[in-house]
């Protein structure tokens, strides 16, 4: 397991809320096929009686929101109505292209005012795993963080063979002692740390790990999303053999992760292919790899009842034709990104990008090409905690740190460890104005945020 992310992203509890995917109705929608998606108060039963109900801020009143369910090639439609007294958008997390529909507050559209609508209408070209949330600078941590999340799946048209479709949402609750979501966003020691780290242990409102019975033998496709505001998640697999089939929403050859094991950053999506013994009786779990504290369950899995007949070995989904077979890494633009902490004890607390304070969105691009150029980001992390760098509309190559070769899978966003440096690289083939910045979202309130263009 990786030692370089910090330890104290580690220290406190988790709250993983896991659901099925045939457990939750899918949000209705209006008769010109718009999907209304009503960010409103609500309420979760996040502590046990005596506890009073957790006031939580949600899509539909819902954490995580109702899952929007599309066929591939299809147009995503959906209305947001804001019915809470902050602004928001809804930007869907890992959807490449239509940068008018990306949905981020000031880059992209104005924030939705309190009382008003919007509307976003967007081919999905990408089957896979996605999020919908709110992008408001400097906001979304306390918009995320009482709840304002939810999630997407666009079903390819013809899925692996599976038993059980299963659908993993992660997330991270901080509440105080009477069981209200902890107040302080926005504070120093977050936004110059590790973040927002949550203190509550949640399945759907009751207490990890989820359960589940299946035959013997069954072979379970599982959706996994970390949505939680910061924490870095490594994530086991113990009694079973897991092979990942996609990662933040593109396929790749199915493989078999180190030690069985994954890292999943705020805002990453993994799907994964298991069978379960083949023996009634048999146990199988996911579970959350501590350092400096015990191990934590998440998902639990029984074999009960007729044993399955065996399926073929366990294969790929078909790669994504629309994206690059190869990137042209010498004819690529090269930017670095070199990332400092905010100063001890600065008030208000700000990340810097190259030498200088940002000005997140509102500023000028950080760089502009040409629509076709490819580009080649290195983010080199001075500081002594872990970042985790997304680039918004765009489907990125994780770059060897000794070779010029790259790791086989697309990514989203890219941990790089206190004192490191990552380098990815991407073809800028979708115009428009788009958001680069840290899913730590603390530290993306505190400046770890900026934009390129292009055209």
């Amino acid at each position: 397991m990786p030692s370089a992310v910090s330890r104290r992203a580690f220290l406190s509890s988790i709250a993983a809320t896991v659901v099925s995917l045939d457990s939750r109705a899918e949000t209705p929608a209006t008769a010109d096929g718009l999907r209304i998606l009503e960010a409103r108060k609500g309420s979760l039963r996040l502590l046990p009686e005596p506890a009073a109900p957790t006031e939580i801020w949600g899509f539909d009143g819902t954490a995580p929101g109702p899952l929007i369910r599309i066929p591939q090639g299809s147009e995503l439609a959906a209305r947001l109505v804001n019915r809470l007294e902050k602004p928001l958008t809804i930007h869907w997390h890992g959807m490449r292209g239509d940068n008018a529909m990306d949905g981020v507050a000031p880059l992209t559209q104005p924030a939705v005012a309190p009382g008003g609508q919007f509307d976003y209408r967007r081919k999905a070209p990408d089957a896979g795993l996605f999020c919908y949330r709110p992008s408001v600078s400097p906001l979304t941590g306390e918009l995320l963080g009482r709840g304002l999340k939810g999630l997407l799946v666009v079903d390819e048209p013809q899925p692996l063979p599976s038993d059980a479709d299963l659908l993993a949402v992660l997330d991270d609750w901080r509440l105080d002692a009477a069981g209200r979501i902890d107040g302080g966003f926005g504070a120093a020691e977050q936004a110059a740390g590790d973040g927002r780290i949550g203190t509550l242990v949640a399945v759907d409102g009751k207490p990890a790990p989820s359960k589940h019975v299946l035959p013997p033998g069954a072979r379970v496709r599982l959706r996994l999303a970390n949505l939680a505001n910061a924490r870095i998640m490594f994530i086991g697999f113990e009694g079973l053999q897991p092979f990942v089939v996609a990662v933040d929403s593109q396929p790749c050859d199915a493989f078999e992760p180190v030690r069985r094991t994954i890292p999943v950053a705020p805002g990453a999506r993994f799907e994964i292919l298991f069978d379960l013994p083949q023996s009634e009786g048999s146990a199988a779990k996911l579970i959350l790899r501590g350092l400096g504290e015990p191990d934590r369950d998440l998902m639990l899995f029984t074999t009960r009842g007729t044993k399955l007949t065996a399926r073929p070995p366990i294969a790929s989904l078909p790669q994504n034709p629309l994206l690059p077979p190869e990137i042209k890494l010498a004819a690529s633009k090269k930017v670095d990104l070199v990332i400092e902490p905010p100063p001890s004890g600065s008030a208000p607390a700000t990340w810097r990008i190259n030498g200088a304070a940002t000005k997140a969105y509102g500023g000028p691009p950080l760089f502009q090409v040409k629509r076709g150029t490819p580009v080649t980001l290195g983010f080199v992390n001075r500081a002594d905690v872990a970042i985790v760098m997304h680039t918004h509309g765009h489907a990125m190559r994780l770059l060897h740190d000794l070779d010029d070769g790259w790791e086989p899978y697309w990514r989203n966003g890219v941990v790089v460890p206190p004192g490191k440096t990552k380098h990815v690289a991407f073809v800028a083939d979708s115009p428009g104005k788009w958001a680069l910045h840290d899913d730590i979202l603390e530290h993306e309130a505190a400046g770890l945020a900026t934009w390129f263009e292009v055209r």
